[in-house]
Order: structure tokens, then sequence, then C-alpha cells
């Protein structure tokens, strides 16, 4: 009985050096999240409109450059961002459509920084707890100034690689889903080629 009773003691101990609170893994999937920032990043945005119902965009990213493809009601639109301009296709007028970059010509990018602080941000609560993977709610804390920040998110952190899995968050009139993340862009994934659409015609309306 003695030695299972200090084996029981020596588990416990064991456990309570392992034990994560969820402030602590969320901190841990925003650093695992920055240093493979560098290798670009994939995944899939869900975009749940009223009506339309949900869209689902094929997003990359890599340093300044971005390229979002998407399929609604049948017209699919490729768009290319970098630091200065805007590339947009529609197949339904096979039109590519040069414009100068704008702070809100494409939100991209702002949409994969809102993985960044949330563990100082945010009041953690854990909800679920799988095999695989964590599943938190997260509330908006008061000490959070970001008029940006969104009051409330629900994120997945994968226990393996403490990546996040997914992203949700809910607004008054559509919400958006961040999953399948992964890493691993190139270049040639997130610049713009017009060789692609070879039979599209070109419009810049960039100015001179």
């Amino acid at each position: 009985m003695k030695r299972i009773i200090t084996f029981l003691a020596l588990m416990a101990g064991i456990v309570s050096v392992f034990a994560q609170t969820p402030n602590e893994i969320v901190a841990r999937m925003e650093s695992e999240m920055k240093i493979h920032e560098k290798d670009g990043i994939e995944m899939i945005m869900d975009l749940k409109l009223p009506v339309i119902g949900v869209v689902p965009a094929k997003t990359l990213m890599l340093g300044a450059k971005s390229r979002t493809d998407s399929t609604i009601e049948g017209t699919r639109t490729v768009v290319w961002t970098d630091e200065t301009t805007v590339w947009s296709y529609s197949s339904k007028t096979n039109q590519i459509e040069i414009k100068d970059a704008t702070a809100n010509a494409d939100n991209t990018q702002s949409n994969a920084k809102m993985f960044e602080g949330i563990a100082e941000g945010y009041k953690i609560t854990l909800i679920n707890e799988t095999p695989d993977a964590w599943f938190f709610k997260c509330k908006k804390a008061r000490s959070n100034k970001d008029k940006n920040a969104s009051k409330k998110m629900e994120l997945a952190v994968a226990k393996e690689t403490y990546y996040a899995v997914s992203l949700s968050v809910k607004g008054l009139l559509a919400s958006i889903s961040m999953r399948d993340i992964k890493f691993g862009v190139t270049e040639e994934q997130v610049t713009f080629n017009p060789n692609e659409f070879p039979n599209a015609t070109i419009e810049d309306k960039r100015e001179k």
C-alpha cells in the first residue's frame, strides 16, 4: 500500500509539472504561429453571409503578399495583393482588374493577425478537449483597448504541435471561420501571373 501511495504521489507531481492553463496554451500557440510566419500560411476561410450562406475561400499568405480564391454563386474570384497593388480576377467577366492598394482593399492580412494577442487580450476558458486538441472560448477582456478586436472568439489548438486548428468569430451580419491551417507557401503561389488566365482582358485602374 505504501508503494501505491508513493507511486500516486509521484504521478500527481508529474501531472502538476505538465499542467497548463488555457492562457499558457494559447500563448504557446501564438509563439508557434509567429515562428512559422516566415514560411507562409495557408488556410481555408469560411465566410457565412445572410441569404448566400457559407462561402469558403482558400487563402495563401507570405509576407506582404496574399492570394484568395473563392467561388460565389458560380462565379470564381481570385484576388492577389501586395503592399502597393490589388489584382482581381472574375470568371463572370473574364477580366482582371488592377488597382492601387488601399487600407481597406483587402483584409486577408488583418484576419491572420487575429491569431495574435489572444493570450493577453482575452479571458480564455477551456470548453472541450479531445486526444488531439483543446477547444477554447475567448471573451475580450476589459483591459483590451483594441477597438477592432472581436468581442468573442472560439479557438482550437492542436496538442501535438500547438498550431491553431481553427478560429471562429461571429458578427452581427456575418461570421468567419479559419480552418485547415498549414505552413509553407512559395513566392510563386502568391505572386500575380497573367499567364494563369491567358484569355482574360486586363483593365489597369492604377493612378499613374
